[in-house]
């Protein structure tokens, strides 16, 4: 996978958090303002999409992830979803409520996105950053041994 695909640049990118749940309101409103604008949703471990979502099946997607995020992530700040750029998005990170981890990117190998709106078409971002196999050579190790 070649470093300087336009997606990895992208994902590579600068990113501001979205840190208030009204901005995530926004967020999303702009997103959805412009029904001309393409955007590929992509569900970071599937296959990436290889067309853009329509206006209404990308309203859709906004309204049940962003429920989603509000049941699973019970607090009183969002913290979770990043964009390139607040008031002209075109590619937005969503960690996953369940899979937090550090999603600052403190850690040596912080969790990837659970999903990704972008306007650039996605690669398999698990196989350009391959996440850690400790568990399961230790489980591999532990069978080894058992036999």
């Amino acid at each position: 996978m070649s470093e300087t695909h336009p997606f990895l640049q992208a994902f590579r990118g600068s990113f501001s958090g979205v840190l208030r749940w009204p901005q995530l309101d926004a967020l999303w409103e702009k997103v959805l303002a412009n029904p001309t604008d393409s955007w590929y949703v992509y569900a970071v471990g599937e296959n990436p999409p290889t067309t853009t979502q329509t206006s209404d099946s990308l309203s859709n997607i906004v309204r049940e992830l962003d429920e989603l995020l509000h049941r699973e992530h019970d607090e009183d700040y969002c913290g979770i979803v990043y964009v390139d750029n607040l008031q002209q998005p075109t590619y937005i990170k969503v960690f996953d409520p369940n899979n937090l981890g550090s999603t600052c990117g403190s850690s040596g190998n912080p969790p990837l996105p659970g999903w990704i709106f972008s306007q650039i078409p996605p690669i398999n971002l698990p196989a350009a950053f391959p996440q850690p196999t400790n568990r399961r050579h230790w489980w591999q190790k532990l069978f080894t041994h058992a036999q």
